[in-house]
C-alpha cells in the first residue's frame, strides 16, 4: 500500500495532512500518537471507508478512492478490518457472523463455509464458540471473535483499531501474541492503531507517529529506534513506559 500526500478530515476540519508512507508486505505497522490525533480516522481512510481531503491511497497500484465503485469494492474485500467495538452482529452466533461474508462474497457451499469459519475461530482460540452469541462472551473473547471475523475472507491486509482497548494487561498481551502468530503463520500484513505503548514494542516492525499539534506524521521507524533517536515529542511519547 502506498500513501501519497494524504490529508484526512473529521467534522470538516483537516486533522492530518501531507502523509507519505508505504505499508510493506508482511510487516506489522502500528499507528500511534496522542488521543485525538487522527489514528482511527487515518485507518478508515486506509481501508477505503472515508474519502481523503487530498492525496491518494493506492493498493497494488490501484487508487482506493477514485474510479468505479465495483473495482474499488473488490479491492476493499482484500482487507480485513477489526473495529474498536468489535461490530459483531448481536443477533447472530459467532459462526453466523463469520459465515455471512462467505455467503455474500464467495461461491462456497454451506458445509465449506462452516468448516472455514470453525477453523478461523480455532485459530484465535475460540474453537468451541461457533454456536455462542456475542452476549455470551467475555471482553477478551469478543475481541478474538472480531479478529476471527476480520479473517473470514483470508485478507492480504489486516487492519486493527485499538484491539487491546478495554482489556486487562494479561489479555491485551495475549492478543498481541495472537497478532504475531497470525502474521507468522498466515503471512498477513497488519496495520494496527493502538495507544498501548507495551503493544507497540511487542508487535511493531515499524511505528508511525501522528503529531496533533503539527497535524502531520513526524516519525516512522522501528519503535526502539524512535525511542532512542526520534524527535523529542516522539521520544517522550514512547518513554512513558519501559520498552521491555
Amino acid at each position: 500500500m502506498q500513501v501519497q500526500g494524504l490529508s484526512v478530515a473529521a467534522g470538516g476540519q483537516v486533522i492530518q495532512q501531507g502523509l507519505e508512507f508505504d505499508v510493506r508486505r508482511g510487516e506489522v505497522l502500528v499507528i500511534v500518537g496522542p488521543s485525538g490525533c487522527g489514528k482511527s480516522t487515518l485507518l478508515r481512510h486506509l481501508a477505503g471507508l472515508e474519502r481523503p481531503a487530498a492525496g491518494h491511497v493506492r493498493f497494488d497500484g490501484q487508487d482506493l478512492h477514485s474510479g468505479a465503485e465495483a473495482p474499488r469494492a473488490a479491492l476493499r474485500r482484500r482487507f480485513g478490518i477489526m473495529f474498536q467495538a468489535g461490530a459483531l452482529w448481536s443477533s447472530m452466533t459467532l459462526g453466523e457472523n463469520l459465515m455471512l461474508p462467505l455467503r455474500l462474497f464467495t461461491t462456497l457451499d454451506a458445509a465449506e463455509s462452516e468448516r472455514r469459519s470453525r477453523f478461523k475461530l480455532a485459530l484465535v482460540g475460540l474453537d468451541g464458540g461457533f454456536d455462542l452469541l456475542p452476549s455470551q462472551l467475555s471482553g477478551g473473547m469478543r475481541k478474538r471473535a472480531a479478529l476471527a471475523r476480520s479473517l473470514a475472507l483470508d485478507p492480504e491486509l489486516l487492519m486493527l483499531d485499538e484491539p487491546g482497548s478495554g482489556l486487562d494487561p494479561l489479555n491485551a498481551a495475549r492478543l498481541d501474541e495472537l497478532v504475531l502468530h497470525l502474521r507468522h503463520y498466515l503471512g498477513t500484513t497488519v496495520v494496527m492503531v493502538t495507544h498501548e505503548i507495551a503493544s507497540v514494542f511487542a508487535v511493531a516492525d515499524r511505528a508511525l507517529y501522528l503529531d496533533p499539534q503539527e497535524r502531520r506524521m513526524t516519525a516512522i521507524g522501528p519503535p526502539q529506534e524512535l525511542l532512542e533517536h526520534g524527535p523529542a515529542a516522539v521520544r517522550a511519547f514512547f518513554g512513558r513506559t519501559p520498552a521491555a
